[in-house]
């Protein structure tokens, strides 16, 4: 009886190995620009940029720990009923994650917290983030899912906002100033 009980263990354990994942996730990630799926969802990051206050008004421009990165989205629904847009992730290089903000106050066209996507439509919006000037992914899927699914967002300061600069220049200090005119050598 106990060589039974002993031979039901040993092949319930392989079974059990054989079954079991590696452990190893079948990520994908994709380029700034290109489409990723997730589910019914398509995603698209369509521009992003970052600021280091939002608002002009000193007296009332919120500012971040670090930047507020702003990515402007759109995802479309491939299925035949209303899917919620979940939330988003930022993921640097080392894995450090970042959440959307719930406070999407001076974001213009901001997507909210609590969206959903009709069928067959497309939403295009802003999220945002409090994160350091880093490289990003922005990652569409959870812990809890077999695979991550993102897209890369390479850091960029083309668009980063700073304040403008306003100065006056006096007309005449904006020409170029002229060399001396050069003398013939002299034989």
């Amino acid at each position: 009886m106990n060589r039974l009980w002993l031979g039901l263990a040993l092949t319930s354990m392989a079974l059990l190995a054989a079954c079991s994942s590696s452990g190893k996730k079948d990520n994908k990630l994709f380029a700034a620009g290109e489409k990723a799926g997730v589910g019914p969802l398509t995603y698209a990051v369509v521009d992003t940029q970052i600021f280091p206050q939002l608002g002009d008004d000193l007296a009332t421009a919120r500012t971040p720990v670090n930047r507020f990165y702003v990515v402007q989205l759109s995802v479309s629904n491939s299925s035949n009923a209303d899917v919620p847009i979940p939330a988003l992730t930022l993921v640097d290089d080392s894995g450090q994650t970042y959440t959307e903000l719930s406070d999407g106050t001076g974001v213009t066209n901001w997507m909210g917290v609590v969206r959903k996507v009709k069928p067959g439509d497309t939403e295009i919006g802003n999220i945002v983030f409090d994160a350091p000037s880093k490289h990003y992914r922005l990652r569409f899927t959870d812990d809890l899912d077999p695979a991550e699914i993102a897209i890369d967002l390479p850091l960029n300061f083309v668009h980063e906002q700073v304040g403008d600069i306003k100065t006056t220049l006096d007309p005449s200090q904006t020409a170029a100033p002229t060399a001396p005119p050069l003398k013939s050598p002299q034989k």
